[in-house]
C-alpha cells in the first residue's frame, strides 16, 4: 500500500487587455458561510521591472528577485510572454507566504495597474496555456480567476492544454505520467474508488495501485476538503483535475494536502 510524504509544498496590447478585462471580472471565490473572496493585491508594492529571467522569475530596477509563486508548469513560450507583458512597466506587486523562496527570491502575485482593477499577470499568462495555476494554502480568492484562466485556455486547445499534452496528463496514461515524475501537472480522469487504510484515505483512478494513478489525503486533513466542497468519499465516479507534483509510489501518484488541489470537472 502506498504511504505519503510531506506535500511539496502600465499599458498593455488591446488584444490581451481584452482578454483579461473578462477573466477579472467578478471572478470570486465563495466559501460557506463568508462573503466571497476577490483576488486583488495585499500589502503591496509598485516596483518597475528591469528584465524577466525565464516564465516566473523577473528582476526588479532596484535589485530584487520576484518569483511569481502562483503558477507552476511553465511552457517554454511563457518568458517571453511574461516579457512582453510587464518589461519596462511599473507592476503591482502582492506578497504572498512564506515571503521568499529557498533562493531568496521574493514570492508575489503580480497586477498590470490598468483601468480601475488590477488585472493579474499570472492568469493573462495561464489563459495564452503558458502555465498553470498553483494551488496555495494562504490563497487569497485568487485560485478562482486562474482557474477560469485555465478554461479558456483549455477550451482553445492552447499550450499547455493541446490535444497531445493533455492526452499525457490524463489519469488512464499512467506510463505518460510516469514520465513527468517530479513534475507539477495537472492530472485528468474519472474516480474508481476511494479507500482509507490506517491514517490516509486513497483517492484511486484504477484497480492496480502498483500501476495506476493514485491521490492520497491524510484522514486528518479531509475535514478541509469537505468544508470546501470536495469532500473526498464523494469523489467516487467524479470526474476530477488534480494539481500537484507528480512522484512515484508503485504508480504515478500525487498527495492533495488541500482543497484547491482537487476540482469537479464533471461535464463538458
Amino acid at each position: 500500500m502506498k504511504t505519503a510524504p510531506r506535500f511539496l509544498c502600465a499599458t498593455i496590447t488591446a488584444g490581451v487587455s481584452a482578454v483579461m478585462v473578462l477573466l477579472t471580472a467578478a471572478f470570486a471565490q465563495k466559501t460557506p458561510d463568508k462573503a466571497p473572496a476577490v483576488c486583488a493585491a495585499h500589502n503591496a508594492i509598485t516596483a518597475a521591472v528591469k528584465s524577466v529571467i525565464d516564465g516566473r522569475t523577473l528582476t526588479l530596477n532596484d535589485g530584487r528577485e520576484i518569483r511569481l509563486a502562483a503558477i507552476e508548469g511553465v511552457e517554454s513560450t511563457a518568458q517571453a510572454a511574461l516579457s512582453a507583458l510587464v518589461t519596462g512597466r511599473d507592476i503591482i506587486f502582492s506578497p504572498l507566504v512564506p515571503v521568499k523562496d529557498r533562493y531568496g527570491r521574493l514570492n508575489m502575485r503580480a497586477f498590470l495597474a490598468d483601468g480601475d482593477a488590477p488585472q493579474s499577470v499570472e492568469a493573462s499568462l495561464i489563459a495564452k496555456g503558458a502555465a498553470l495555476a498553483a494551488p496555495r494554502g494562504d490563497d487569497d480568492g485568487c485560485m478562482a480567476l486562474l482557474r477560469n484562466a485555465e478554461r479558456t485556455a483549455r477550451a482553445g486547445k492552447l499550450g499547455l492544454w493541446s490535444d497531445a499534452a493533455r492526452s499525457a496528463m490524463h489519469a488512464e496514461n499512467p506510463a505518460a505520467l510516469m514520465t513527468a515524475q517530479g513534475k507539477f501537472a495537472v492530472v485528468e480522469g474519472k474516480v474508481l474508488s476511494v479507500r482509507e487504510s490506517g491514517g490516509t484515505l486513497y483517492v484511486n483512478f484504477g484497480r492496480r495501485w502498483s500501476e495506476d494513478f493514485t491521490v492520497t489525503i491524510l484522514k486528518r486533513n479531509a475535514r478541509k476538503f469537505a468544508d470546501a466542497g470536495v469532500e473526498p468519499k464523494s469523489l467516487e465516479r467524479r470526474n476530477v483535475r488534480v494539481r500537484g507534483f507528480i512522484e512515484e509510489r508503485g504508480g504515478p501518484w500525487i498527495e492533495a494536502a488541500i482543497p484547491e488541489q482537487i476540482e469537479i470537472a464533471d461535464g463538458p
